[in-house]
């Protein structure tokens, strides 16, 4: 019997300890749809909320294929999918944690000083930080620091030091926001054209076209952290152009078509599309 592929070794030890797991391909992003699932035609894993199959045989729907299950990891669609793997990735939530990710070296002077001690892991540029307990998954809650738990992947680094300890209050607080003045009803993705024919009244055309060339180009060269930047991006986007109805469907497509091809499926775009634009008040 020939040697198993890494780094499917690493993710079926996790699955026997409960750890839902999943592949990452280059640049660290899940991979993208099949042709049956893309834009979910198939209806999507259930209400996209808990991992489980659909009736594709492939790595669909980012974060909600992680699996547990053996025979669907050594499945012919996986085994492919894992000789192209770049590392492993898992579902925090669905194995009842969730990781703190600090991104940079302030972020961990700030968590040490703020969170209590747990688990935790390196990174490239920081830590992860592993709590025992699931909540909702939130990006930029603190400059540098990202949550993942339900609805979101994290990359599997190691073991790490130290042992888990139960989520904190601290860390369930960075999720909530602040009261904030009564505001307008969230509106659809799709924003309308402002005056001129959507033509941006305090800025030129150019100005427009150059800043969305720019956000496609800075989610296009996401080497990680794949679904902060797309957030970050939409939210620089929505700021400079949110509120003067410049933004056209034709905009926002290629913005959702840039981060689907790091992976991103159609409802992480439009969960990262509302939040930003909740963020701003609009």
């Amino acid at each position: 019997m020939s040697a198993l592929p890494e780094p499917l070794p690493t993710a079926l030890g996790l699955a026997a300890i409960g750890v839902p797991v999943l592949p990452l391909r280059a640049g660290k992003a899940p991979f993208g749809n099949c042709r049956q699932c893309v834009d979910n035609a198939c209806g999507g894993r259930p209400n996209m909320k808990n991992a489980g199959p659909c009736d594709c045989p492939g790595v669909c729907h980012a974060w909600a294929a992680a699996t547990t299950d053996p025979a669907v990891l050594t499945s012919p669609a996986w085994l492919a999918a894992w000789r192209r793997a770049v590392c492993v990735a898992y579902h925090p939530g669905a194995a009842g944690l969730t990781v703190v990710d600090l991104d940079d070296p302030a972020a961990v002077d700030w968590a040490r000083t703020t969170l209590p001690a747990t688990r935790t892991v390196k990174t490239t540029r920081g830590q992860h930080w592993i709590y025992r307990g699931a909540m909702s998954s939130h990006n930029a809650v603190r400059p540098g620091v990202d949550i993942k738990s339900t609805m979101s992947y994290a990359r599997y680094l190691g073991p790490g030091t130290g042992t888990p300890t139960a989520l904190p209050d601290t860390v369930r607080a960075l999720a909530l926001k602040e009261p904030s003045p009564v505001r307008p009803a969230p509106q659809a993705v799709t924003m309308p054209a402002g005056p001129g024919g959507g033509e941006c009244p305090h800025r030129t055309p150019a100005y427009l076209a150059r800043g969305i060339a720019m956000a496609e180009q800075r989610i296009t060269d996401a080497r990680s952290a794949v679904h902060a930047t797309v957030y970050r991006t939409f939210l620089a986007v929505l700021s400079t152009h949110g509120r003067c109805g410049c933004l056209t469907d034709t905009h926002v497509a290629r913005l959702f078509t840039a981060a689907q091809a790091k992976g991103e499926t159609l409802r992480h775009c439009t969960d990262a599309w509302t939040n930003a634009r909740t963020r701003l008040g609009l």
